[in-house]
Parts: structure tokens; sequence; C-alpha cells
């Protein structure tokens, strides 16, 4: 019996592990191997043959002293500051409201404000870009018949033009995982506290929020964790202004160090650094969390 029950668990679990190991584990190692390794070239003026030696943390000290990267994710640590809180409240604000005793119409506005999560990155940037764009956005049109003159595209403003493509797309996807943790909590609950005479403010704030909160400590490292990989939308309207260069995010300057310089040990460098930001921010904030529930 402890045989079949161990062959058991290795023909459900064996699958999984497999893909992940080749599919996750594989590329963190591999990339991990390529940023400790640089290129050198024999010959006149290094046109002769090529090979990969041991480099060490020269890679990543070249990352950390290339400004275009370290101002990449500064500019991304910025974005992320201003553009997750208002995208998280937009998101429990929404939940709130269709949640609440009083919406109608719910299951049409769930499926409306999800459905932007449903267009690609690059569509929707596509999308967004087209009402950017002066002399073709009818949005830009309508703000200079009232007097205003506005340029999305500026390099003032074109993080921010990221920043609403961004909440468009991803707002009601975090919706609907608050949405689900709501659904979650004992209807007798909501009738205890009416029944005690909590008004429809007073059930959001001191019973559904609290509810509320894994999903929404969840939804907060995941856009944490989407700030980091910004790539596709900066990607899409680089070719629009010249506010967006190469190097604007992490992962663009990574792309292009790659692709572009053809310096793939530099670019897996920068890759691994990112990541370990990621990890960084994402359980500093867990933690943070957690010392206050503890409190």
């Amino acid at each position: 019996m402890r045989r079949h029950r161990t062959l058991a668990v290795l023909a459900l679990l064996g699958p999984f592990c497999l893909l992940f190991a080749g599919c996750f584990l594989a590329p963190i190692g591999y990339a991990l191997y390529q940023s400790l390794l640089k290129v050198e070239r024999s010959g006149p003026l290094g046109l002769g043959s090529d090979r990969s030696v041991f480099a060490g943390a020269a890679n990543y000290a070249a990352a950390l002293r290339d400004d275009e990267f370290t101002g990449s994710v500064v500019r991304v640590l910025l974005f992320g500051v201003v553009q997750v809180p208002l995208m998280i409240v937009l998101a429990v604000v929404l939940a709130l409201l269709l949640e609440s005793a009083s919406a109608r119409w719910v299951p049409f506005f769930r499926s409306a404000f999800f459905l932007p999560h449903g267009v690609p990155g690059v569509i929707a940037s596509i999308l967004w870009g087209f009402l950017y764009v002066p002399g073709i956005s009818p949005i830009v049109k309508l703000l200079d018949d009232l007097g205003l003159q506005v340029n999305f595209l500026s390099s003032g403003t074109v993080l921010w033009s990221i920043a609403n493509i961004v909440t468009w797309q991803f707002a009601g996807y975090n919706m609907l995982i608050v949405i689900a943790q709501l659904k979650a909590v004992r209807l007798e609950l909501y009738e205890a506290a009416k029944i005690d005479g909590a008004n429809a403010w007073q059930l959001a704030r001191y019973l559904k929020l609290p509810m509320a909160r894994p999903a929404i400590v969840l939804t907060t490292v995941f856009s944490i964790i989407g700030t980091l990989q910004l790539f596709s939308e900066p990607l899409v309207l680089r070719p629009l202004t010249v506010a967006v260069n190469d190097t604007y995010t992490p992962n663009l300057n990574a792309y292009t160090q790659a692709f572009v310089n053809n310096n793939y040990n530099l670019a897996a460098a920068e890759a691994v650094l990112l990541a370990l930001v990621a990890c960084v921010l994402s359980f500093g904030f867990l933690r943070l969390v957690g010392r206050q529930e503890d409190e």
C-alpha cells in the first residue's frame, strides 16, 4: 500500500514538478549562470574567435555603474509609489460598490470593469497610443477646444500616461480578487451587523475592509511585481515619443542589452538584480503587513 501510495503521489505531482523545473527553475538557473560569464574576443580589433570566461560579479558591478539602468529602476519605483496605491484603492472601491446592497446591474458592471484585462497589453498600449497622439486623438482635440494644451507623450507626462494604461487594464482584475474575498464572508456577519444598526459605511469600514485584507495584500504584492516588470507599454509607445528611449524601464534596458547590443551576460545580470529588488520589496511589504497584524 505504501508503494502504491508513493507511485500515486509521484504520478500526480510529477508532471507539475517537471514543468515547474523546466519552465521556472531552469531559466532562473541559466540566467544566474550567464550573469557570471563574459565574452572575450581574440585577434586584431577583437575580430577573431570569441569564448565565454568566468567574470564573477563584474556584470553586476557594470549594471550598478550604469546610470541608465539605475535611473530606470528609480523611474519604475516612482511609478509604483504613485500607481500601485491608486489602482488598489480604485479596485477596492469598485469591489465595495458592486457588493453593496443597493448595487444594480452587478453582473454587467463586473464584466465591464474586468473586460480591459482581457485585452492584451500590446493591444491596450496601441489603443491608448492613438488616444495620446496629437492630431488624431479625440481627447487631445477636446482639451484643445477647451483651451487646455496637454501633451500626454511629453517627458513629464508619459510615465503617468503609461500608469493610466496599466490602471485601466488591471484595476478590474484586482477588483475581482477583492470581490472573491468578500464573497467568502458569511452572510450572518452582515445580518448581525445590520441588526446592530450598522449602516453601509460602517459595514464597509469595520467589516468588509478587514475581511478583504488578505485579498488587498495579495493584489498589492502582484502590483509591486508587475510594476518592476513594466515592458510592453513603453515598448509600444517608444515610436510615438522621444521621451521613451531604449532604456526607459529595467526590462526594456535588459532587452536592449541582450537583443540590440548582443550583451547577454549584462542583460542576465540586470534581470537577476531586478528579480532581487522585486523579492526585497514584496517580502518587505509582507513582513510590514504581518508586523501590523501582530500589533
